[in-house]
């Protein structure tokens, strides 16, 4: 295909990395199994493990609704992935099967297949995403994560292209929007904001006398910046001594988090950091080894091995976005009025192969959790969701 062609020429001699879902392989369609991850609570409560607190059911994002349902019109829709990891990609995958959904309830189609692409953490490679979208005249380009949605607003900033961004931890300090309220530009999309009190209380709920706390995160992800500020100001309010880490390639944090053991640290704080996440799987087992255990903002951690995730429903925020984007192409919603969506915290996951390889009481944890969670989820560590 024409698109490979030229995404090819484009990055040679730029970057070893290649595009994971370059024009015309994106990732999983409903054919291929996408649909099984519908973007409701209880699906990903299914995937992960099992619910523990019985919330109520939700359905997902509300539905859309058109003057043009029927008219059998075309949106191309360009999908840009920041780097493969289990929360980015369950994004992807609900946002993918919504459209499909959307798309047959309103008698048009959403055309993603051919304009979906990975940047695989690449500055350079997510540029030139941008202006083959651009080219290619896409109706709506839907970036996740902080950095891709920086990089789609800056080049579209002279195209009218609407840009939804999903994953976004906080779209004001990213400079992404004026307000939560009113985002200005082009913009808005859904936010993953972090509670990460929340999760400094689970440490201490799970671990009463841990006094010595380390906090491994990216220094060069803008999502990690205040959630790790936070960490610190709670600390330091509760006289708890901590000491920072941080990596921004695999082998760095591998680096960070043999520095954090040698330490000694009680337990380890991760916002919700794509550079954390994707190298989860290499630490988690000589962090469970030196008895540490690790909390972090999302559950996708704790499917990758760390002890606890804490944050929003992943598939719900894929499926919203999705409703977001659908709401801008058929309602002609104005994204600069179209404010942001956020979602209630609460989920907790618990790795139950990790917390017995810690040594500690699975019934015990879940006790100390409860009156801080809204759900408890059980997960087994694996690479991606189900």
């Amino acid at each position: 295909m024409m698109k490979n062609r030229l995404a090819a020429m484009a990055l040679t001699g730029i970057t070893a990395l290649s595009l994971a879902a370059c024009g015309g392989t994106a990732a999983p369609s409903t054919a291929d199994g996408a649909a099984a991850e519908s973007g409701t609570a209880e699906n990903t409560a299914a995937e992960s493990g099992t619910e523990e607190s019985g919330a109520a059911d939700e359905s997902g994002a509300e539905e859309s609704a058109s003057p043009e349902a029927g008219s059998g019109t075309t949106y191309k829709v360009g999908i840009v992935q920041y780097v493969d990891d289990a929360s980015l990609n369950q994004i992807q995958q609900n946002i993918q099967s919504r459209l499909d959904e959307l798309g047959q309830k309103n008698g048009v189609v959403f055309d993603y297949a051919d304009y979906t692409y990975n940047g695989q953490a690449d500055g350079t490679v997510l540029q030139q995403i941008a202006s083959e979208l651009i080219a290619d005249g896409v109706d709506v380009i839907v970036p996740i994560a902080t950095p891709t949605a920086q990089i789609m607003q800056a080049a579209t900033e002279d195209h009218p292209i609407p840009v939804v961004f999903s994953a976004v931890s906080d779209p004001v300090g990213a400079k992404l929007a004026a307000s939560m309220d009113a985002p200005g530009g082009n913009i808005t999309g859904t936010s993953d904001a972090l509670n990460t009190e929340a999760i400094m209380n689970l440490i201490f709920a799970a671990q009463r006398d841990a006094d010595y706390i380390g906090i491994l995160y990216s220094s060069s992800e803008d999502a990690s910046t205040q959630p790790v500020a936070d960490a610190k100001a709670f600390l330091e309010a509760k006289g708890v001594r901590f000491i920072e880490k941080t990596g921004t390639t695999n082998d760095e944090v591998s680096a960070a988090a043999d520095a954090l053991i040698a330490e000694g640290v009680d337990a380890i704080f991760t916002p919700t950091d794509n550079t954390i996440m994707t190298a989860e799987l290499a630490i988690y087992e000589k962090l469970a080894e030196a008895g540490i255990a690790h909390y972090c903002g999302a559950d996708s951690f704790a499917l990758n091995g760390a002890f606890a995730g804490y944050g929003v429903d992943y598939a719900k925020l894929g499926a919203e976005t999705a409703d977001m984007a659908a709401e801008l192409l058929l309602s002609g919603a104005d994204p600069a009025s179209t404010p942001v969506r956020t979602f209630d915290n609460g989920i907790v996951t618990i790795n139950t192969e990790t917390a017995a390889a810690l040594g500690l009481d699975l019934d015990a944890v879940k006790t100390a959790f409860r009156p801080l969670a809204t759900q408890i989820i059980e997960t087994t560590t694996k690479q991606n969701f189900d």
